[in-house]
Formats: C-alpha cells, sequence, structure tokens
C-alpha cells in the first residue's frame, strides 16, 4: 500500500508517518531524510544534490524524482512505502504517479493532515524548544508556511482532482490523531 501525508509544518506527518510506517510494516520516506541518504552513500543523484544544496539552492523535480524512484526499487519498497511530505509540487505529484503506474502500482491514499494556523505555530514553537531544530526559528518557519501555501498546497486540489484525499483531523493527542490515521487507511 503506497500512502501520502499531506499538511503544512507542525501538522504531525512524521510522527504519524512513523507510527504508521511501524503499524503496517511499510518504510517511510521523506524528502529529506531521502536526500541526505544520498548525499552519504555517495549515490549520484546524492553527488548532485549534494552541488546544489550545498550552492543554497533548492533541490529539482528531476534529482527529488530519482531518489524517489531508486529507493521504490529497494526490495523494502516491494509492498509499498509511506510518503512523507514528500511530494511538494504539482510535477512532483505527476511524477511520483509515473514512477508507481512504471512499477504497476498507484498512490493508494493521500491524507492530509488538517491543522489550524494557531494549532501549528504552537507545535512548531513547543518543537523549537524541545528539539532544538535550526528550521523552526520564527523567520524560517514563516518562510516555510509561505512556500507550503505557495506550493504545495496546489498539490492538495490536484490530488481532489486525480482521485481524492482522506483529510484527518490533525488537532489533539498524537494517539486520538493516530487513531483517525489508521481509520483513514482502513486500518
Amino acid at each position: 500500500m503506497d500512502i501520502l501525508l499531506l499538511g503544512p509544518p507542525g501538522a504531525g506527518k512524521g510522527t504519524q508517518g512513523a507510527l504508521l510506517a511501524q503499524a503496517l510494516g511499510l518504510p517511510k520516506f521523506a524528502t529529506g531524510d531521502l536526500l541526505r541518504d544520498a548525499v552519504k552513500q555517495g549515490t549520484p543523484l546524492g553527488l548532485t544534490a549534494r552541488a546544489v544544496m550545498e550552492a543554497g539552492h533548492l533541490v529539482s523535480d528531476d534529482i527529488i524524482l530519482g531518489v524517489i524512484r531508486d529507493e521504490l526499487a529497494k526490495p523494502a519498497a516491494a509492498n509499498g512505502v509511506i510518503f512523507d511530505g514528500v511530494v511538494r509540487t504539482i510535477p512532483q505529484a505527476e511524477g511520483v504517479a509515473e514512477v508507481l503506474a512504471g512499477m504497476g502500482r498507484k498512490m493508494d491514499k493521500i491524507l492530509f493532515f488538517d491543522v489550524p494556523d494557531a494549532d501549528l505555530l504552537h507545535r512548531i514553537t513547543i518543537r523549537r524548544q524541545t528539539e532544538t531544530r535550526a528550521d523552526d526559528d520564527p523567520a524560517a518557519v514563516a518562510i516555510r508556511l509561505e512556500a507550503y501555501r505557495k506550493q504545495t498546497a496546489p498539490v492538495v486540489a490536484w490530488y481532489e482532482a486525480h482521485g481524492g484525499i482522506t483529510r484527518v483531523d490533525a488537532v489533539g493527542t498524537v494517539d486520538k490523531i493516530y487513531e483517525r490515521t489508521l481509520t483513514a487507511v482502513g486500518q
């Protein structure tokens, strides 16, 4: 089962994705993790990605899709994966759909973690205090939320037009949200 998790920064995709991956016995793909692993492994795509990242630029859709293609070809991904925020633009959505179709697969479930902005900012503030993540600086968060609204939010409309999205109320305790997430994937 291939499952895509969508939502703004701080919506709980990482937390719920890890829980879901464990429950379903599937690997979890997150763009940043995949890129860092490709760089660490010294793959051709990883080396290209490193050069782009070190120059301070965003990694292109082609590089991201190449890394996803490489990961999906691994035996561990044969039964499906949890895509944790991997699709961030419409070209990436189209590309992932093509990669999966080439493997005789499709995105089985698309979950959108719905959280009001005030809750997102509160969560990110707490995460910054407990995890000391540099990308949770208030200025960085504002940039990420703006980028999300401009680039990623249209992906939600694209998926709604191409098969539908299941919205998950992502407000409440981790356990309550996890119950809703399991229900959304039919578990």
